[in-house]
């Protein structure tokens, strides 16, 4: 292991990456179907759901970059009795040393790139319950500081963000930078995505009030004609 190359010099690109994600991701949340078939690879890959930018990747994709990963010895193939099809687990504890506060963090950026550390802690919890923002702030300073060189990078608030944000190093600086030729959203299409969520948080509580206010015109309405009380208006 001692010629075992190492973050951030061993770099991934954008599929490699989600592979990645998604196979530290099931082995904490659905750890009865791990490791994982290159179907079911490509099936996490793709789901709407904790993934950000959503993808559409084919069977020939995941497959090229779990032979890459491979190569990289990122991942294996191991074979389980009464299996058919191979399946894969990752290898990362042997460059990585991930307890688990650590592993749900960069989980987080590998399946959904740039974020707030508030966003990190609430989509980490199904992997690893953080008490506090602060904790989770805790564990990217120590990717910040990894003795190989960063495995995460802080982008300071200002440029449109409110909050610092992070992403994961693991592509390396380029990838960071250029986002993949697009697949990676950029610190940029992050802020828009944010935005969006957020209206359209708004405009759903807005809705929700407004159809309560509703209910309770109609119910006060309703007492008082039981009472016989009759407003200006009337």
């Amino acid at each position: 292991m001692e010629n075992r190359s190492h973050f951030p010099e061993l770099q991934m690109d954008f599929i490699e990456s989600r592979i990645l994600g998604c196979l530290l991701e099931k082995e904490t949340t659905t750890p009865d179907y791990y490791p994982m078939t290159a179907k079911s690879i490509e099936a996490a890959c793709n789901q709407s759901s904790n993934r950000f930018p959503v993808t559409q990747l084919s069977a020939e994709e995941v497959a090229s970059a779990i032979q890459r990963l491979r190569d990289k010895e990122l991942i294996m193939q191991v074979h389980i009795s009464g299996s058919r099809a191979p399946k894969y687990e990752h290898q990362l504890p042997e460059i990585l040393d991930l307890p688990s506060p650590d592993k749900a963090v960069i989980t987080v950026l590998l399946l959904r790139s740039i974020q707030t550390a508030g966003e990190i802690k609430q989509r980490s919890e199904r992997m690893h319950p953080f008490e506090s923002v602060e904790q989770v702030e805790e564990v990217l300073q120590g990717f910040i500081e990894y003795s190989y060189g960063p495995l995460v990078k802080e982008l300071p608030a200002g440029g449109g963000r409110r909050v610092k944000t992070y992403g994961h190093l693991l592509g390396g600086e380029p990838s960071f930078q250029e986002g993949a030729s697009g697949l990676i959203p950029n610190a940029e299409q992050i802020v828009e995505n944010d935005q969006h969520h957020w209206r359209t948080q708004i405009e759903e509580k807005l809705s929700m009030l407004d159809q309560a206010l509703s209910s309770v015109q109609i119910e006060l309405k309703k007492i008082q004609t039981e009472l016989g009380i009759t407003t200006e208006e009337e």
